[in-house]
């Protein structure tokens, strides 16, 4: 959400904002509106500057006997009249507000320019990808071997991109998301939360999934909305409220299933976990001082990347171009984890600095030590991981040939002190 007496001051910037996002020019739309906004609120003013004197000249003619009905015939028509700009005012204020709600967030400045992925920055890579003396599988083909992961029967009961795990996959799954929650909240100062999966459409709006990606989400018979992520119930933690400063920064973490439709993924992914209906993610949220925004968003970033270098797993940060990015994020680093059943590097993280654009559509704010009147907190998400292709990636890097998989070290006081999840169906 944008500001508007900013956008009056600065229409060229939104501008190239949206176009660096390949979108077209809006400040015009907008301003236009605007304009008609303003001058009915002014004629709607001037009407009851009006009234207010007519009410004096009624008063004096009655006070002198005189006939006040010419009087009282203009201040009837003024109150139509002002009744009617202000109704005017306000539908083009909803106009205004429902149009800017479209808009995605403007990128920062160091963010490169381009349409896509093939725009984003390499930052670093960090470790090497393992080398095998035999050929390796994808995780689809070792869990299947193993009858662990089971997506025949996960279709059965609930169609395409769902999966049932069992056995030591499903305690893998529940290891890798423990130990997740266990070092953001013991090493880096997060609060654990166990959040709502239902939200209401405010809370959806007040992240941007709404009002532009619902048919990216799940919607209840009874007008609930089924996360696509923790940010959504974490961020909207602090929705409608004046903070003190003292109070931030607040980090939260959460463990939960996400739930996506996938409507824009026709194709894209359909073998194994890599893009599914429902999955599980370790989520980060950080509430803070706009001054502090970017360094926060290098730690959370770090923590996220701590798992993997905890993990032992090959992986490079990328920093995403603005046509790649999320609709509310200025700025995102992408964690790319090393998979050898694809020979790639895939996300499996995505760390974003939303300035205060969530916090303008939550009316989230906090009160400043000095200065007057409360200002606008400044939100950040990122996965801390996707717990899903965590698992992928242990499956894939740390296969064996006799087909046992070697737990990291990490993970091993979660698996009840094995090193090993043998080659044993």
């Amino acid at each position: 959400m944008f500001d508007l007496k900013w956008l009056r001051e600065n229409p060229d910037a939104f501008d190239r904002g949206l176009a660096r996002r390949g979108l077209a020019l809006a400040s015009a739309q907008v301003l236009a509106l605007d304009r008609e906004w303003r001058e009915a609120q002014t004629k709607a003013e001037q009407l009851q500057a009006e009234r207010n004197r007519l009410a004096k000249e009624i008063g004096a003619a009655k006070a002198k006997g005189g006939d006040a009905s010419e009087l009282l015939r203009k201040v009837g028509e003024s109150k139509e009249a002002q009744a009617n700009l202000e109704t005017r005012a306000g539908e083009l204020r909803g106009e205004i507000d429902a149009l800017l709600a479209t808009y995605p967030n403007l990128p920062a400045d160091d963010v490169p320019d381009g349409p896509d992925e093939t725009a984003n920055k390499l930052l670093r890579q960090v470790g090497a990808p393992p080398k095998f003396d035999f050929a390796p599988k994808d995780h689809v083909a070792i869990g299947e071997g193993r009858k662990q992961m089971d997506f025949a029967r996960a279709g059965k009961i609930s169609g395409a991109r769902f999966v049932v795990l069992s056995g030591a996959l499903a305690r893998l799954e529940r290891a890798i998301g423990q130990f997740m929650l266990d070092l953001h909240t013991n090493e880096f100062g997060y609060t654990e939360v166990s959040p709502p999966l239902l939200v209401r459409d405010e809370a959806m709006f007040g992240t941007g999934q709404l009002p532009k990606f619902s048919e990216d989400l799940f919607l209840t018979t009874n007008g609930l909305w089924l996360i696509p992520t923790a940010e959504v119930p974490l961020t909207n933690l602090v929705r409608d409220e004046i903070l003190d400063e003292a109070a931030l920064p607040l980090r939260f973490t959460a463990w939960t299933p996400c739930f996506r439709s996938e409507a824009g993924a026709a194709g894209k992914d359909t073998r194994g976990m890599i893009r599914q209906h429902q999955f599980a993610k370790v989520e980060l949220v950080s509430i803070v001082h706009p001054d502090r925004a970017e360094a926060e968003h290098e730690r959370m970033t770090g923590c996220a990347e701590e798992v993997l270098k905890r993990l032992g797993l090959a992986y490079r940060v990328m920093l995403l171009a603005a046509g790649d990015m999320g609709f509310a994020a200025r700025k995102t680093y992408d964690i790319e984890v090393w998979l050898p059943g694809q020979n790639t590097y895939r996300e499996i993280s995505s760390c974003s600095n939303c300035g205060e654009f969530q916090a303008r559509r939550m009316n989230a704010r906090f009160r400043p030590k000095e200065g007057k009147g409360p200002r606008f907190v400044h939100t950040l998400n990122g996965s801390g991981l996707a717990v899903g292709r965590t698992l992928i990636a242990i499956l894939e890097n740390y296969q064996q040939a006799d087909g046992s998989i070697r737990l990291p070290e990490a993970l091993r006081p979660y698996m009840g002190g094995r090193d090993t999840i043998g080659a044993e169906r």
